[in-house]
């Protein structure tokens, strides 16, 4: 079912086509599109409230800005879709985060519009500016670059970094800082107290629009006008903020904080900023989900709601046949609280995640104990490495595809200092509908390099909850427990905790056919896989291996000594992961007469799509399990 979109923007192929509307229609332009999102997200999914925050920001820019030449760079792009919309993707947003479909983040193999791919947040500065200093380079000097970026991303190191650059740069970068005071969850630390008291000072902000609309009425009499408005500015936000303005002081002239919402308004700023030389912020003023009430009343919750009943609101929740197991998140989330209690050294790290992971648990439990230290993985190992040498256990807990940022932090500050800080990370493997830049593919290979570093996997709940009580106890250094996104088995609450041996593994099924190696949840595909066949008379051979580092060498050499047909699956990719850790166990230990088949995810890029469907296009889906057995099998008969 193809949404219809209205009068107005059913005719806007481009944002050329936008340009021809006149301005006092754009408020309608706006309306429509606003509509135009929530009919497609309400019956198709994905992202919601950010995009909704910045349709007139959208239109704006698309209207004062002559893309794709001048270059609109999106942080993170939950908030794209109207930019999708109005750059040629109507007819396909349907498909939007579906499989083969378009992505739901900006990608410059999609289109010539998408400056810059995004997904992770707090490039878009950097980005920007890289383009605003090769276009300068290039002779390019009426092109315009503008970098959009939230509050919330705007905590991470990179984005002060793209901007302590910028205020020497001399370049044409625009920064529009789209300040909703939220991120997924509420944003927190200082940078949001800050901007809080310049939105919040009356005096402030009536002086500032009265002068710019009483100086910019006489400009043409009184060239310069402006200017002096800017020095005023100031000096005003000097005396009444008790501090001088952070972005001016980084060298970035300073416009706002304007309305986001006023179309009209966005407009002529814009058009005023295009017109200044150098590098400038732009603070606007939005709300996440406005103009849907619901949306705009409980923020984290209609952030990425799935499909939902767009006149009552009700979110509508998938069907089962069975009762549902909690999702590993969750297990997590109560796991950590209930240890907790019992071990006074625990405590919780999280960048901005709270709710994604179900860290708000402990948060809410135990607030003096539980830290979001806002979009700054860097920040979240180093401050756990710091925890830890004053004899705490931090649990980080990152999603698998950010924890890539805070790589050297692994490294430096915990690793070479054999410190004890436990890493769980979350959306491990296939993340589903985010695509490529949310995929925590390679978690597995970049920790496994590591010295000082143990690396688990659970192959369901009541293994996560017995490995985060291992990881917790005393001398056990760098510990890494990846799960994935979704669900498993139902754990015994009350069941004790088990500490498991590090290094083991555990054969799940004998058999003399085949032997299936795996490592966390795709375990369980293996197992219902196994079973299947042995009605069919092939006898398959199951261990689930638990640790990638270090292997298990006991099993192994049984594994090796039985079998001549083996095969690893594994949810991550395959170079340098499970499947190459037992490949270099075989070389170590010369049992070269086995044949290895690994499944796990291929040496591309995957897009988006449905968790199972990207990991049968992978080889590793049930169904993709059973035909590598199959095949190896009668090679076998065969021989």
């Amino acid at each position: 079912m193809l949404i219809e979109p209205g009068e107005l923007l059913k005719n806007i192929k481009s944002p050329e086509d936008l340009k021809k509307i006149d301005a006092a229609q754009l408020y309608k332009v706006c309306e429509e599109l606003r509509q135009y999102i929530i009919d497609n997200v309400s019956v198709f999914g994905g992202h919601f409230g950010a995009s909704l925050g910045v349709v007139e920001m959208t239109v704006a820019l698309h209207y004062v800005f002559n893309t794709p030449y001048d270059q609109l760079v999106w942080d993170v792009g939950h908030q794209a879709y109207g930019h999708k919309i109005l750059t040629g993707r109507m007819d396909k947003f349907h498909s939007n985060r579906r499989y083969e479909g378009i992505s739901g983040f900006p990608r410059r193999a999609e289109s010539e519009y998408d400056a810059f791919g995004v997904g992770h947040s707090s490039t878009s500065i950097s980005a920007a500016l890289g383009m605003a200093i090769g276009s300068k380079l290039k002779g390019e000097m009426d092109r315009q670059h503008i970098a959009v970026i939230g509050d919330g991303a705007m905590t991470a190191g990179l984005a002060f970094e793209g901007m302590n650059h910028a205020g020497v740069s001399d370049t044409n970068l625009i920064i529009v800082l789209n300040d909703n005071c939220m991120a997924i969850d509420p944003n927190v630390g200082a940078l949001k107290d800050y901007l809080t008291d310049i939105t919040t000072s009356q005096i402030y902000n009536k002086f500032k629009d009265d002068a710019w609309k009483l100086f910019g009425k006489i400009e043409k009499l009184a060239p310069g006008a402006r200017e002096i408005v800017q020095r005023i500015d100031h000096l005003i936000k000097s005396t009444l903020l008790n501090h001088s303005n952070l972005f001016e002081a980084l060298n970035l002239r300073y416009f706002g904080p304007v309305d986001g919402h006023d179309i009209n308004h966005m407009v002529s700023v814009l058009t005023d900023l295009k017109n200044i030389p150098g590098p400038k912020l732009l603070h606007c003023i939005t709300t996440k989900g406005k103009g849907y009430s619901p949306a705009e009343k409980d923020q984290t919750k209609w952030h990425a709601p799935g499909k939902f009943d767009k006149i009552t609101g009700e979110i509508k929740k998938k069907i089962y046949d069975k009762p549902q197991a909690p999702k590993y998140q969750d297990v997590f989330g109560n796991t950590i609280v209930e240890l907790a209690r019992k071990n006074e050294k625990i405590v919780g790290i999280t960048p901005a995640m709270p709710s994604g992971s179900s860290m708000n648990i402990m948060m809410k439990a135990m607030p003096e104990r539980a830290f979001d230290v806002g979009i700054a993985e860097q920040h979240a190992v180093t401050v756990s490495a710091g925890l830890a040498t004053q004899g705490l256990v931090p649990f980080c807990n990152i999603y698998s595809t950010f924890m890539q940022r805070a790589f050297d932090q692994v490294i430096h500050d915990v690793c070479l200092q054999n410190l004890h800080v436990v890493f769980c990370l979350d959306r491990a493997g296939f993340a589903g509908a985010d695509g490529a830049t949310h995929h925590g593919a390679y978690d597995l290979a970049y920790m496994r390099c590591v010295p000082n570093m143990v690396i688990a996997a659970p192959m369901n709940e009541v293994e996560l909850r017995n490995l985060m009580y291992t990881a917790q106890l005393p001398r056990k250094g760098a510990f890494t427990i990846r799960y994935p996104r979704g669900q498993g088995m139902m754990p015994d609450w009350q069941t004790p905790f088990k500490e498991i041996e590090v290094g083991t593994g555990r054969k799940i099924k004998d058999g003399k056919d085949v032997a299936l190696l795996t490592v966390g949840h795709v375990g369980n595909y293996a197992l219902e896989v196994a079973e299947k066949l042995e009605l069919r008379g092939i006898d398959v051979a199951h261990y689930d291996m638990r640790f990638v580092k270090p292997l298990d060498e006991e099993m192994l050499h049984e594994v090796f000594s039985k079998f001549n047909k083996v095969i690893t699956i594994e949810d991550g990719c395959l170079q340098g992961g499970f499947g190459s850790a037992v490949l270099e166990f075989m070389a170590d230990h010369n049992y070269n007469d086995t044949q290895v088949k690994r499944l796990g995810i291929p040496d591309e890029v995957i897009e988006q799509g449905e968790q199972i469907e990207l990991q049968h296009y992978s080889g590793f889906s049930p169904e993709g399990i059973e035909k590598t057995i199959m095949e190896m099998v009668n090679i076998l008969q065969y021989k």
